[in-house]
């Protein structure tokens, strides 16, 4: 079966772009994650595959448990994702409509792993430095790993700038057993 991603795709995306035309990106977002939420629930996951269970009591039950975030527009995707069988792609949709949301406003979230901590005066030098770069507001996340021994791993997306010295040692010995 095709990755959760791609066939989350081109729902995101409608979605992203009806909510782009009417100015509700952050509605759009917050409907979408309360509708993914319900959706991860195991004892909503059980129901979402049962025979029994028909597309319009699941509309209703993730309507209901969304409470206020389900709009219109995100009412009309939850009901073509239930005839079409395909509720349980909520959370990629989610996690691809944020991708589309943070490309539309310019901004971009790095999880930066780093061997220990870093000061917040490093933080905000690496942040500006990488909007700079970048041309975009950075959302940076930090964590503390001591297994990369020095350094740090920085991960965008599909980008990695490994700049540990476990990285380091990694290279050296690929580079020396090839």
């Amino acid at each position: 079966m095709a990755e959760l991603s791609t066939l989350a795709r081109p729902y995101a995306r409608a979605f992203f772009e009806l909510q782009h035309e009417s100015g509700n990106l952050p509605a759009g977002e917050q409907a979408l994650e309360a509708m993914a939420a319900v959706v991860k629930h195991p004892d909503v996951a059980r129901l979402v595959g049962h025979p029994a269970v028909t597309s319009d009591e699941l509309v209703g039950l993730i309507q209901a448990a969304g409470s206020d975030a389900v709009d219109a527009a995100a009412l009309n995707l939850l009901k073509v994702l239930a005839s079409n069988k395909r509720l349980v792609l909520l959370p990629a949709i989610a996690e691809q409509y944020g991708l589309l949301k943070d490309e539309a406003e310019r901004r971009i979230e790095i999880e930066m792993t780093a061997a220990m901590p870093v000061s917040d005066d490093a933080q905000s030098a690496l942040v500006a430095a990488l909007s700079k770069r970048l041309g975009r507001d950075v959302d940076l996340s930090v964590s503390i790993d001591a297994s990369l021994i020095g350094g740090a791993v920085l991960r965008a997306g599909d980008l990695v700038i490994d700049g540990s010295v476990a990285g380091r040692v990694e290279r050296i010995t690929q580079a020396l057993t090839a």
